[in-house]
């Protein structure tokens, strides 16, 4: 069945709460990449190096990585509306604090209580639009994976409009917005049932001694770390107006969520999970590769490609993480996220430091072996994902290609 057919199942046929935790997931994904092109005007702006400016990247980053063993603790205990709500509130004061910062010290600490806000935010709405949504778990997660790809999508652009007028503008308007989310969310999502169990803080980490979960998490740990060296380091390489660095990454984000949403299942059924993930991590690392070596043109046509490649990867890796183990989905996916979210904060940090210490190509050199890595590990522990790639490639067959990718 189409998902988008106007039937009752259809994507389009949602109740109002659906669609405000939607909306509102929207705003929550465009905050990852808000401050792309604004990077070297917030370099300016505080009289701060490329290092300093990406820890905005680490601070938010690694507060992310440890808040996943938060989340399904909190939830669990105060229902998913109030964490949304939780979520939500935490953004809304911390990105408008950081719309006020007088130095780069302030900036990157309140980049932190949004990376804690947004981890709640974005850890339950996956599931609240499941619970809440008509029609089926398919149609509501093509509405979350649809709200993933225009959020990451337009969160450069918006960071461009509004960031050539001033800096802090993007940090205003994206608490604005989230106070509409919020607004919406009271309104018009009930309190739905807690779990019959509650979780734990450990039960993420215990959920990690499963060695196909802890392989697809050690090979998305390296892919990150590439992931986030293209998404936090390239504004500084292409040095571009925020005007013509938002029309690059949102370019870059229409391709991610193509590749994500209709591409990568495709991909799937023809070649199988595995193949399509390690064939995917060895094109991006020759991608970035290229990227750091071309002239400027070959820099931005590479940035933007790399969009394909990383949007076929996240589809792939959040299913092995999600079915590979036999944990509830939330603690699997909890798991997988505290780990990979360390290499997003580690890449933006580390980055600008190799190229004080070498020159500006070689952070990109470090990027590719990364992504190599990654496959490395899907190739050596193809065994502990076989049976899994598997049950998916059945799955795809018989469900559209419909994938979740959870955040």
């Amino acid at each position: 069945m189409d998902p988008f057919d106007a039937g009752a199942g259809s994507v389009l046929r949602q109740p109002k709460a659906v669609w405000a935790t939607a909306g509102a997931s929207v705003v929550a994904f465009m905050g990852i990449g808000l401050v792309d092109p604004i990077l070297p005007s917030i370099a300016q702006g505080l009289h701060a190096t490329a290092g300093q400016v990406s820890l905005l990247f680490t601070s938010y980053f690694l507060i992310t990585a440890v808040a996943m063993l938060l989340t399904g603790f909190v939830s669990s205990r105060i229902g998913g509306r109030r964490t949304l709500l939780l979520g939500l509130a935490f953004v809304v004061v911390f990105a408008g604090l950081a719309g006020t910062s007088d130095s780069v010290g302030q900036l990157v600490g309140f980049r932190a209580g949004w990376g804690l806000g947004n981890a709640l935010f974005v850890s339950t709405a996956l599931a609240v639009i499941v619970g809440a949504a008509a029609g089926g778990s398919a149609a509501a997660i093509l509405l979350y994976e649809s709200a993933l790809g225009l959020g990451m999508a337009c969160g450069p652009l918006l960071g461009a409009v509004l960031g050539n007028m001033s800096w802090r503008y993007p940090f205003f308007g994206t608490a604005t917005l989230m106070a509409i989310g919020f607004l919406c969310i009271t309104a018009f999502l009930k309190e739905q049932p807690k779990p019959a169990r509650k979780t734990s803080i450990l039960d993420p980490i215990k959920a990690l001694g499963h060695g196909g979960l802890a392989s697809a998490a050690g090979s998305a740990f390296f892919y990150n770390y590439t992931f986030f060296t293209v998404l936090a380091f390239t504004p500084f390489v292409l040095n571009m107006t925020p005007y013509r660095s938002g029309a690059v990454f949102f370019a870059w984000g229409v391709l991610l969520a193509v590749f994500s949403v209709i591409v990568a299942p495709r991909l799937q059924e023809r070649l199988g999970s595995l193949k399509v993930l390690g064939g995917s991590l060895v094109l991006l690392a020759a991608d970035v590769l290229v990227l750091g070596y071309g002239d400027h043109t070959t820099a931005v046509v590479c940035t933007i490609l790399s969009g394909a490649f990383i949007g076929v990867n996240n589809t792939v890796y959040t299913e092995l993480a999600l079915d590979v183990s036999d944990a509830p989905r939330p603690v699997a996916s909890a798991g997988y996220n505290f780990v990979r979210w360390f290499a997003a904060a580690a890449a933006p940090y580390f980055a600008p430091k190799i190229e004080e210490w070498t020159d500006i190509h070689v952070p990109f050199v470090v990027a590719a072996v990364t992504a190599v890595l990654g496959a490395v590990v899907v190739v050596v522990r193809r065994k502990a994902l076989t049976h899994e790639a598997e049950e998916l490639e059945e799955r795809h067959a018989t469900e559209d290609g419909v994938t979740v990718f959870a955040n």
